[in-house]
C-alpha cells in the first residue's frame, strides 16, 4: 500500500490562493528544525512567522514536501527552503484567518527522532470522519 498522501502542502496553497485573492497578506508560521532554511537571527523559541506575499518573495514555490522562496531580511536576499512537515499555519495578517495545522512526528518534519520521545498511539474509536466548524 502507497503511503497517504499528507493534506498539508495542498490546504497550505489554498489558504495562500485565498489571501492573495481576497488582497490579504499569507504569513506563514514555522517550527524551526534542522532542515528548515531560514534567517536564523529572526528565529525565536524555534519559531519563525515569514510573510510569503507575492511582493516579499521571489520565486515561491509551495511543494508537496517543501516550501521556498528567496527574499529580503534586512536588506539581503537570503533563500528560505522550509520543510512542509515544519510548517505550523499559514494565516492573512490583517484578520489572522487561515488554517493552523497540529505538529508533526519528527520523521515527517525532517529530523530525526532520538528515541527519548514515546510513540504516540493514534486516537481509537473510529466510526465515520467528520468536520466541526470552529467559530
Amino acid at each position: 500500500m502507497a503511503k497517504e498522501r499528507s493534506t498539508r502542502p495542498y490546504l497550505i496553497r489554498a489558504i495562500y490562493e485565498w489571501c492573495t485573492d481576497s488582497g490579504l497578506t499569507p504569513y506563514l508560521s514555522v517550527k524551526v528544525n534542522a532542515n528548515t532554511r531560514v534567517p536564523m537571527e529572526f528565529v525565536k523559541n524555534g519559531e519563525i512567522v515569514l510573510n510569503i506575499c507575492q511582493e516579499a518573495t521571489h520565486r515561491l514555490t509551495i511543494g508537496n514536501d517543501v516550501v521556498q522562496f528567496s527574499a529580503r531580511f534586512g536588506g539581503s536576499s537570503r533563500e528560505c527552503s522550509i520543510p512542509v512537515g515544519a510548517v505550523t499555519g499559514i494565516f492573512a495578517r490583517e484578520n489572522n484567518q487561515g488554517l493552523f495545522f497540529p505538529p508533526e512526528d519528527d520523521a515527517a518534519a525532517g529530523t530525526a527522532p532520538s528515541g527519548n520521545e514515546p510513540v504516540p498511539t493514534p486516537p481509537s474509536g473510529g466510526g465515520k470522519p467528520r468536520l466541526q466548524i470552529v467559530k
